[in-house]
């Protein structure tokens, strides 16, 4: 166990938990000006709620890397995987209790996000040090956060007509 890694982790679903609860506001607070919705919630759907989780990890990732990196293995792909852990757990959180019980419940929705947060702090920590994986997973690793960057962005200003792009309040999608 590598408790300063650890640490660090542990600290990360705080911080990370804390900044995406206010990027859930920070396009109202910014008055709806477009460019802010590149990594603030521009509705209520699923995808804008995997986005504040998205943001605020690899923000976060970045301060890891520059503080613990030479700790650790895998950095990259770790933290690609983590990342990607968030979205996954709030969807099937999400979509299996809402098709039991029919509707949201704004509780469990925030306990969802802290779990997804957790897990995927959890993920990038046990990936963190494991053994040395190849060297190809560093550049799979940045590849697949890049793309998750560039959808989030994309899919904010012409989000296609699925249900996870959705605003629930309103039935539109994207920046309204």
């Amino acid at each position: 166990m590598n408790k300063n890694v650890l640490k660090w982790e542990l600290f990360g679903i705080l911080v990370i938990s804390i900044i995406g609860s206010l990027l859930h506001f920070v396009f109202e607070w910014a008055g709806k000006w477009p460019p802010v919705g590149a990594i603030a919630a521009v509705n209520e759907s699923v995808w804008e709620h995997f986005k504040i989780a998205f943001w605020p990890a690899l923000f976060y990732a970045f301060l890891e890397f520059a503080i613990i990196r030479n700790s650790t293995k895998n950095f990259a792909i770790a933290k690609a995987v983590g990342i990607y852990s968030m979205p996954a757990v709030i969807a099937i959180i999400f979509y299996s209790y809402t098709s039991i019980i029919g509707h949201e419940i704004l509780a469990v929705d925030i306990s969802s996000f802290i779990a997804a947060i957790a897990i995927g702090q959890l993920v990038s920590y046990k990936i963190l040090t494991s053994n040395q994986l190849p060297s190809w997973t560093k550049r799979l690793g940045i590849i697949l956060l890049i793309l998750l960057a560039a959808a989030f962005i994309v899919f904010t200003y012409i989000p296609p007509p699925l249900p996870v792009f959705q605003d629930g309040p309103t039935g539109n999608y994207g920046i309204l």
